[in-house]
């Protein structure tokens, strides 16, 4: 897989170019903003806290 990261100041060419990247996702596309794998990753790291309880069946 490989992974590609465009920077976009503009929010309206941003909003063009996520409508634009939508339209290749049936064939395997997958959208992740930059954020929302920052998040994943920190989420990731806390797993092995003790603290952090991940079980469904504690919320």
């Amino acid at each position: 897989m490989q992974s590609i990261t465009i920077n976009i100041k503009d929010d309206k060419l941003a909003d063009k170019v996520t409508w634009l990247l939508e339209h290749f996702k049936g064939d395997g596309l997958e959208i992740v903003s930059k954020e929302d794998n920052d998040d994943l990753k920190l989420l990731k790291a806390s797993r092995n806290d003790e603290l952090i309880s991940f079980d469904l069946m504690s919320i």
